[in-house]
């Protein structure tokens, strides 16, 4: 912006002259020779007021403060306007994208398991009892036991059995000791299977398949159509330290074994 321009706009709002353009100051010339000139009237003194500078008809921008107010009118119009909510974005469903085409392999047919026989027999669980055995079977007699296995390898060093086997006529090493290995009764039939019993003496309860409903403590039981006697007693533990327990056994062990 020129210097007048700006004077004339300093005037035209406050009507105080602000700035008055510097003149250019006179450039100082080479000295020259002094010549004495008769001095001039003096001239009356200058008005201290400084001239204004005539009035132009300037155009201002039309965006320099064109209608102050049009911008509040408009900021007050945004605090009245009612606010509206959003309008919820709805997306649209994505297209599944084509798959590519594969060939179609038919599954291999699974062998269907082969059917059981509708009439076949279920096992009975006695006929799954496991038993171990320890001992020779020379003369046929078995002793039937429910123990675990740690106390069932100590049996053959066990003082009363060996007494009373010894009362009987025959040693331990004429017997076999078994150990039944389930709370289940051992199957006769697998028993025999493995060892030719002809004297079964069971102690303790529910050891053969066989005897469990048809035979009493200490009563000695003939099988004849298969050459068995079977005797059933309390647990070796018990009628080793009772006296009348072994009172009770001895009976019968006689009449099993023909012995006076």
């Amino acid at each position: 912006m020129s210097a007048e321009k700006l004077a004339f706009l300093q005037n035209f709002y406050t009507d105080v002259t602000l700035y008055v353009p510097a003149e250019p100051e006179p450039v100082a010339a080479a000295p020259k020779a002094v010549v004495p000139v008769a001095a001039a009237p003096a001239a009356p003194e200058a008005s201290k007021t400084t001239p204004k500078p005539p009035v132009r008809d300037v155009q201002l921008p039309s965006k320099s403060f064109s209608q102050p107010s049009a911008g509040l009118e408009r900021l007050a119009a945004g605090f009245h306007h009612p606010i509206t909510a959003p309008e919820p974005l709805v997306e649209a469903p994505a297209q599944p994208a084509q798959a590519a085409e594969r060939p179609v392999v038919a599954a291999a047919p699974v062998a269907a398991p082969p059917a059981q026989p509708a009439d076949a027999p279920a096992v009975p669980p006695v006929m799954l009892t496991q038993f171990s055995t320890l001992g020779n079977n020379a003369q046929g007699v078995i002793l039937l036991f429910r123990l675990p296995p740690e106390q069932f390898v100590k049996l053959h060093r066990n003082v009363f059995l060996n007494k009373m086997l010894q009362a009987l006529g025959i040693v331990m090493a004429d017997v076999v000791l078994v150990n039944v290995e389930s709370d289940l009764p051992v199957a006769l039939v697998n028993l025999r299977r493995e060892l030719a019993a002809t004297h079964i003496i069971a102690f303790g309860k529910n050891l053969l398949d066989t005897t469990i409903r048809n035979t009493q403590i200490y009563e000695p039981v003939q099988f004849p159509g298969i050459g068995l006697s079977y005797l059933s007693s309390a647990t070796v533990e018990l009628v080793e330290y009772d006296t009348s327990l072994k009172k009770r056994l001895w009976p019968g062990l006689q009449r099993m074994f023909g012995v006076g």
